[in-house]
């Protein structure tokens, strides 16, 4: 009481000293201490006011459904379904998945009733089930605020543990094994190859979410550089050497992302199952059963099918030069079949270890003019370079980026480290 009393003493010494000063000019020269109004924080999330509702948090249990939480939340069965029917075409609550974070806000009264169910599909994607008298469901985004990083590395074991010892997310290597998927044989990476990235990072609060745009790269592999920069042209994203030509070539360097090579090609090789020696005319890549197996180039399928030996096969023929076949398969890619056109990238089957193999793999042979040949020893046709139209303005670009790239040193840690070994 005594401090509302002083609050509207002052206000009057205001009023009486605007009107004697001739008007409401001169208020703004006289107010009142930063600190004597005290500064009200709410308590904010998911755009509401959570000081308003009981808030119970939790994770999604193994087998539990959004009926269950709902229900010991005081909401019935008859609304329930009036939810469920209303949010099948924005949000199907069969999605719900075990280990998700959900927030339900209830009413600040004796039923306890929620009014709303809040489910975190992502980082950042949420879904808000609003419980309330006229129901209804929307998908929501966290802020997300992206920040620039330019980082550098020597590698001393992988690329990535590499990224994870100078803390980049993991996911930067697969951005970067697909920038350089045409250019750079991530099978042969040896110590001492080195990068540099600048690119950005999404955090949602103190969380890093995922990678953003890479602007620029860097990488040293076996003594050759390869920078790459990205520029559209024809609507198209792609990366450009520092001479305006193509990173993108006709084919993949390998048909997975990841994985290691078991067995090269090679004139004479000990068969591990016919305990004979015979040539390998083929590159086994071995991977856990299931993972994806990737068309190297844009071809038409010219054979999905099984046999003996080679088990379940796709091969692909991309041109009057070229073709390539995938064996060992555990299963097919849904849709893969003869006379399918595929595009460069386009999942065509599992590894596994069907026919004749000890062990999950992929067989990945290449024909040259009818030949079979070692791909990784192929020179291969680059892609489209920048157009000739374009070119001052790549090079702007490029320019700028590259004295960035080349600016950035290389992380001394890490190069010691090396030197140790």
């Amino acid at each position: 009481m005594l401090r509302s009393l002083k609050i509207f003493l002052f206000a009057s010494l205001l009023s009486l000293l605007g009107t004697s000063c001739g008007g409401d000019e001169n208020l703004a020269d006289i107010s009142m201490p930063n600190d004597s109004i005290p500064e009200v924080k709410v308590n904010m999330a998911y755009g509401l006011n959570l000081d308003s509702f009981i808030v119970k948090e939790g994770k999604i249990k193994k087998n539990q459904m959004l009926s269950h939480i709902l229900l010991i939340n005081h909401i019935p069965w008859p609304e329930i379904d009036r939810l469920v029917k209303k949010s099948k075409d924005i949000y199907d609550v069969r999605k719900l998945r075990s280990g998700k974070n959900y927030t339900v806000l209830c009413k600040k009264d004796s039923t306890e009733k929620a009014e709303y169910f809040i489910y975190e599909a992502n980082a950042i994607d949420y879904v808000v089930f609003d419980l309330r008298d006229s129901m209804h469901v929307t998908i929501e985004q966290k802020d997300v605020i992206e920040t620039r990083r330019e980082v550098a590395g020597v590698i001393t074991s992988s690329l990535y543990q590499t990224l994870i010892d100078i803390d980049c997310s993991a996911g930067l290597a697969m951005e970067m094994s697909e920038i350089y998927a045409w250019s750079i044989d991530f099978y042969r990476i040896q110590k001492g190859d080195r990068f540099k990235v600048i690119f950005t990072e999404k955090w949602v609060e103190d969380t890093r979410v995922g990678i953003g745009a890479i602007e620029a790269c860097f990488f040293e592999h076996h003594k050759e550089n390869f920078y790459a920069f990205p520029f559209e042209q024809d609507q198209v994203i792609d990366f450009f050497d520092e001479n305006a030509k193509s990173l993108r070539k006709a084919f993949l360097k390998s048909p997975l992302k990841f994985g290691r090579i078991s067995s090269s090609f090679t004139m004479r090789r000990y068969h591990p199952v016919q305990k004979r020696w015979k040539a390998h005319l083929g590159t086994d890549y071995a991977a856990p059963t299931g993972t994806p197996i990737l068309a190297v180039g844009d071809g038409k399928v010219i054979e999905a099918r099984y046999k003996k030996f080679n088990g379940n096969y796709v091969k692909i023929k991309h041109n009057g030069t070229y073709t390539t076949q995938y064996l060992h398969m555990s299963k097919f890619a849904s849709g893969v079949r003869s006379g399918k056109f595929v595009r460069q990238g386009d999942i065509i089957g599992y590894v596994g270890s069907t026919g004749l193999a000890t062990g999950p793999h992929v067989c990945f042979r290449f024909w040259k003019n009818g030949k079979q040949v070692n791909h990784r020893t192929q020179k291969l046709p680059a892609s489209i370079p920048v157009k000739k139209e374009l070119l001052p303005q790549f090079t702007a670009n490029m320019d700028t980026l590259k004295f960035q790239l080349d600016e950035i040193l290389f992380e001394i840690k890490a190069a010691a480290k090396l030197a140790q070994k």
